[in-house]
């Protein structure tokens, strides 16, 4: 039994061209779904807390008033106080602001360290979330 060699020069290491060139796009590639999936994952999370935080912020009510049947007002202090407090035990960081006395709006800002990206110098994505609420009085379900 004899063996045949391949004799052509030019096909010779083309196996190796073709991996070298083809392995960093599979790897960008890789990158691309798992830190872009990564990323809307924390800007879920991001959004999801700055609505928390407003939610916090929310209860903050002048009590006198609210008892009283008067209509629902924010005690300002102490719902950026809530607010904040929140966010800086979630280990975030935002703004809080309080409008009218009834609206508070919280936007959360965070960043998504990548895992692939980072390898052609993409080190983290930042990430923000928004959230409002509006404290109102209610009697059996409609807005007083």
């Amino acid at each position: 039994m004899t063996r045949r060699r391949c004799t052509a020069p030019d096909e010779r290491g083309s196996a190796s061209v073709w991996a070298v060139t083809i392995a960093p796009a599979l790897i960008i590639l890789a990158g691309l779904a798992v830190d872009g999936g990564g990323k809307v994952h924390a800007e879920q999370r991001a959004a999801n807390l700055a609505a928390e935080a407003a939610r916090v912020a929310g209860q903050q009510l002048h009590v006198d008033e609210a008892v009283h049947g008067a209509r629902a007002t924010t005690n300002t202090a102490q719902a950026r106080t809530a607010a904040r407090h929140f966010l800086a035990t979630a280990g975030v960081s935002g703004s809080v602001i309080v409008r009218g006395g009834d609206t508070i709006q919280v936007t959360v800002t965070d960043s998504y360290p990548t895992v692939f990206l980072s390898i052609i110098g993409i080190d983290h994505f930042a990430v923000t979330g928004d959230a409002e609420v509006r404290a109102v009085r209610a009697l059996n379900g409609k807005e007083r």
